[in-house]
C-alpha cells in the first residue's frame, strides 16, 4: 500500500482513504478532592472513511454492524448490545487473539443522527458492572467513566469522523491511539 504524505499531517492511501494525524490535547482538570491540577490527555483522531455516512453510523449504532470491527486488529467482538437513543446503554466485549475478553459499558448522552454520537465508556464485567481499568491489568490512572464523542460529516459518498476519548492515561494515550486507528481501518474494510 503506497502511502504519501500530504500538507497538514494528512496522509493518503491508495484506497482513497485519508488519515488526518492529530496532536494530543493536554487537559487540566481539577475536582473538590485535588489541591493541584491533574494532567489528563484526551485522544483526538480526524478521519476520512471512504464509505458512505450511513454505513459509518450504522458501523456505530447497531449491535449487528458494531460486532464487525469494534476491537484492534486480530481481535473479535463476540458480543454487543446497545440502545441508540439518550439514556440508551451498551455493553460490549472485546476478544483478544488469546481469547482474553475485555467489557464496556456505557450511556448515550448525546445523539443526532448521522452527525454525533457521544457516550460515557467505562470498563465492566460481562454483566455490565463497572469495575476498574487495572481488573484487566491496564496501566496507568484510569478514571472509572471516560467520555467518547464521535462526529460525522458527510463528504459525497465518504464520510469525515472526529474520534475524541476523554480520560486516557498518558501512558496508554500511544497504545490508545493504535486501537483506535486499528479498529476504524477494521471498520472501513469490514463494512464495505
Amino acid at each position: 500500500m503506497e502511502v504519501k504524505p500530504l500538507p497538514g499531517f494528512i496522509l493518503q492511501f491508495e484506497t482513497g482513504a485519508e488519515l488526518l494525524i492529530s496532536k494530543s490535547i493536554q487537559m487540566e482538570t481539577k475536582t473538590q478532592n485535588q489541591k493541584k491540577p491533574a494532567l489528563q490527555k484526551e485522544l483526538v483522531i480526524d478521519r476520512v472513511l471512504n464509505l458512505p455516512i450511513n454505513k459509518v453510523w450504522q458501523a456505530w449504532t447497531e449491535a449487528k454492524s458494531f460486532k464487525k470491527w469494534w476491537g484492534p486488529k486480530d481481535f473479535t467482538c463476540p458480543s454487543s448490545r446497545m440502545e441508540a437513543k439518550v439514556g440508551g446503554k451498551y455493553l460490549n466485549c472485546m476478544r483478544s487473539p488469546n481469547g482474553k475478553e475485555f467489557w464496556s459499558t456505557g450511556v448515550v448522552e448525546e445523539i443526532i443522527t448521522e452527525k454525533k454520537l457521544a457516550i460515557t465508556d467505562s470498563f465492566s464485567d460481562e454483566k455490565g458492572n463497572i469495575i476498574p481499568a487495572s481488573a484487566y491489568g491496564m496501566e496507568g490512572d484510569w478514571p472509572m467513566e471516560c467520555h467518547i464523542t464521535a462526529s460525522f460529516e458527510k463528504m459525497g459518498d465518504k464520510t469525515k469522523m472526529s474520534l475524541r476519548h476523554e480520560g486516557i492515561p498518558p501512558e496508554m494515550h500511544d497504545e490508545c491511539r493504535q486501537g483506535w486507528n486499528e479498529s476504524l481501518d477494521k471498520l472501513e474494510k469490514n463494512l464495505k
